[in-house]
């Protein structure tokens, strides 16, 4: 090779290899800001070692948990409140009420 085609290359070259390390660091951020695992230079996963990360991982478990169990105490409740609503016999005690307050209403209304 002259100088003159190492002259023509070396920006290509320069470019090429900036722009693979910065697709390497854009990649592994990517994995460690969606919870991926990162990868050694065989292809392994690598999980972090520190008690810290597997604490807080167990305390997200342990939450995401209790709100699953919520959530299920949730949907328990709105199921009752929805077959009480559609219940035929919660129409017939509204209707119910309803005569008994025009009947309070009327019965009022004559005294005056």
């Amino acid at each position: 090779m002259d100088y003159a085609t190492l002259e023509v290359l070396s920006p290509v070259l320069v470019t090429a290899t900036a722009l693979g390390i910065g697709g390497w660091i854009f990649n592994n951020w990517l994995r460690m800001r969606h919870g991926y695992p990162l990868e050694n230079s065989w292809g392994k996963a690598v999980y972090p070692k520190d008690n810290e990360a597997q604490a807080r991982v167990q305390l997200l478990t342990q939450e995401n948990a209790q709100l699953r169990a919520e959530i299920g105490s949730i949907k328990d409740r709105l199921a009752s409140v929805e077959r009480i609503v559609t219940d035929q016999g919660y129409d017939v005690a509204r209707q119910i009420e309803g005569l008994r307050e025009a009947r309070n209403g009327i019965g009022h209304e004559v005294t005056q």
